[in-house]
């Protein structure tokens, strides 16, 4: 037994023997990662339950799991914690929700997109439209989030405010400064760059 071992383990009992607010603090003086991996120790059981109660996709739960504690070495130096516990479970749970919500609005965006590709492929009745309409039908919901990060900066925003966070037109033209006529021509333009890009670098792979 190496004594990097030996002093690995002595490090891990002791971090044990502390509560969850002393690895907290001992945390926010040293920024040691260890500190959160012993945290990690104590909950990735409750973190993962909470998750499957939400997301109900086992390898999803996973990377939720992974996400959530890699975001503590951030978010435990700007928040100050009394019941540690209690304050994961609502990270978990906003996690969770923050989730759906993205998924879901990734859904809607496709929805709207193979609404107007299926209007093209009606009117055109050609077998590159067809094909488009299929591309686009096999697309992921990683995939489109991905693609929408590749819009402008206008038309990311507009897109995002209206099927992210579900805002009017109007509450995204008084939240951005954008004309009510813009925020129109963004979301329109977006949608169409959108299209194309899951088709050309998705749809194509």
């Amino acid at each position: 037994m190496s004594l990097h071992f030996l002093h690995k383990q002595k490090k891990v009992n002791f971090f044990a023997r502390l509560t969850d607010e002393e690895l907290i603090s001992l945390y926010k003086k040293t920024r040691n990662g260890d500190l959160i991996a012993e945290l990690f120790e104590r909950y990735t059981h409750l973190v993962y339950g909470i998750c499957l109660g939400y997301i109900h996709d086992r390898d999803i739960c996973k990377d939720a799991v992974m996400e959530i504690f890699e975001s503590l070495f951030e978010k435990l130096l700007k928040h100050e914690i009394i019941n540690f516990k209690n304050w994961l479970f609502s990270v978990a749970k906003n996690h969770c929700l923050m989730s759906i919500r993205k998924n879901a609005a990734g859904k809607r965006l496709m929805g709207v997109l193979l609404e107007e590709l299926q209007h093209d492929t009606d009117k055109e009745n050609n077998e590159q439209s067809a094909q488009e309409l299929e591309m686009l039908r096999m697309t992921g919901d990683t995939e489109i989030n991905n693609a929408v990060s590749q819009l402008k900066e206008e038309q990311n925003k507009c897109i995002r405010m209206l099927y992210h966070e579900e805002k009017s037109y109007k509450e995204i033209s008084e939240q951005t400064g954008y004309s009510i006529p813009e925020v129109k021509s963004f979301i329109q333009n977006g949608k169409r760059n959108l299209k194309n890009i899951l088709i050309n670098h998705y749809g194509r792979k």
